[in-house]
């Protein structure tokens, strides 16, 4: 079911699957991507859940009439939070992939009586020094301007050739997956990548040991870099677990869907 709810500046467009009587796990996409991308991994879990997942603002058919400001981190989430006491959902499960992950954890820490559980795929705690964060800012100003200005399927096809995505790259859903990205609008995600990006998010690494709320972690095989920095999450957070998973990269709940589904039924119990 795909549904709209409007809050001050969000106008949030979200898909509903399964019963409202069963708990609520909502889903958050990450860059270039749209609550569709949960499609497979919804399948699997519906049964027990009532699974939302939304399109982020500046993604899919989510529409913001507010400023630039609408987009960073702290306000999305905020908006969030109404989102859920619209639907009176006072407490649900969060899942978030790499983008999305780096939202699902600022929520979690931010706002820990909402979530029972979190699940973080491919998600960091952002930059930890102000020199990186300000090289990061520099570098998405850059993209930004490139997604305002070029060829979007040019952009596209290079944003994923990135050493991140090369498991990925071939994938049988690839091509798929390109198209889908060009349904987007180029113009609105240059603006989340302004203010959504590790550049512009609040560094949460100092927040970690005093974590409240259980987190999975999950990384591929092939993500060396995630890897080592989820490795580094697990030792400070004494509520985190750490999964690494086989036969996939970055985007694990599309390369390896079985695994993440049974590593995910287990943690949610």
């Amino acid at each position: 079911m795909e549904l709209m709810i409007t809050f001050e500046e969000y106008n949030f467009h979200y898909t509903l699957t399964g019963s409202r009587h069963n708990p609520a796990l909502l889903f958050l996409h990450g860059f270039m991507g749209s609550s569709n991308d949960w499609t497979g991994v919804i399948s699997g879990l519906a049964d027990q859940f009532c699974c939302l997942a939304v399109d982020l603002p500046g993604h899919g058919q989510t529409r913001v009439s507010g400023g630039e400001e609408c987009y960073t981190m702290p306000n999305t989430a905020r908006a969030l939070i109404h989102w859920l006491d619209d639907l009176k959902i006072d407490k649900c499960f969060l899942t978030g992939y790499s983008m999305g992950g780096r939202l699902a954890l600022y929520l979690a820490i931010h706002f820990p009586s909402r979530f029972h559980k979190v699940i973080l795929e491919s998600a960091s705690p952002g930059l930890k020094t102000e020199p990186e964060r300000s090289a990061r800012r520099q570098a998405d100003r850059h993209l930004a301007r490139q997604l305002e200005t070029s060829d979007f399927k040019s952009f596209l096809l290079n944003w994923y050739s990135q050493p991140l995505f090369k498991s990925l790259q071939n994938h049988p859903q690839y091509d798929n997956i390109i198209n889908r990205r060009l349904q987007e609008n180029p113009l609105e995600l240059a603006k989340s990548l302004r203010n959504m990006g590790a550049g512009n998010q609040p560094p949460l690494w100092d927040k970690l040991p005093d974590s409240q709320v259980n987190l999975l972690l999950l990384v591929g095989e092939y993500d060396r870099k995630f890897r080592a920095i989820n490795a580094e999450m697990a030792e400070l957070c004494r509520v985190a677990q750490l999964k690494i998973i086989p036969k996939s990269g970055h985007n694990i709940h599309l390369e390896n869907p079985t695994e993440w589904l049974a590593n995910v039924r287990e943690f949610l119990g």
